[in-house]
């Protein structure tokens, strides 16, 4: 049991890692890029990312995720390693209300909504339209990528406080 245990923190702090630098990549780079260009093409570029990034290597990280935190809280508190438990059990909690249904409920409607767009061929326009749809996305995923960073770290404090817990009676080593 305490193999699968440390495996599954290994694969929870794999994935919250993952899914934090995905949103953080946005902040930092992804969305100043577009913003920068020509909002024809930034409009463009984003409807191509938004279809490109539902696939089988996203997939893992964003939805897994909240899985893979939520069974590593399960099998630690299972294990009697209650403190280790909770940090988990809270990072599966502020990611789940946090980023996945943030995202779900927020983000993708964004996206959906800036994907029905025909892209108009005059620059002012399509400004109107970047400028609209690329603020309030930003913002939230600024909302969304703190809230990964904290379940990132609750995560990495459930691993530090399994390391410092003395072994749970009844746990093979």
């Amino acid at each position: 049991m305490r193999v699968l245990s440390v495996a599954m923190i290994v694969v929870s702090l794999v994935l919250s890692a993952a899914i934090f630098g995905f949103f953080y990549a946005w902040i930092c780079s992804t969305m100043w890029g577009l913003d920068a260009a020509d909002p024809r093409m930034a409009i463009s570029a984003m409807q191509a990312m938004n279809a490109s990034v539902r696939n089988a290597v996203f997939a893992p990280a964003f939805f897994g995720t909240p899985m893979a935190l939520g069974l590593t809280a399960a099998l630690l508190f299972a294990q009697r390693y209650r403190s280790s438990a909770a940090a988990f059990a809270l990072a599966a909690a502020l990611y789940t209300g946090f980023c996945l249904i943030l995202t779900l409920g927020v983000n993708v409607p964004m996206n959906e909504g800036l994907a029905a767009v025909a892209i108009p061929p005059d620059a002012a326009t399509a400004q109107v339209i970047w400028r609209d749809y690329s603020q309030p996305w930003q913002v939230w995923n600024q909302f969304r990528t703190v809230a990964a960073g904290l379940a990132f770290l609750a995560a990495l404090s459930g691993l530090f406080l399994y390391r410092r817990a003395p072994r749970a009676a009844g746990t093979a080593a």
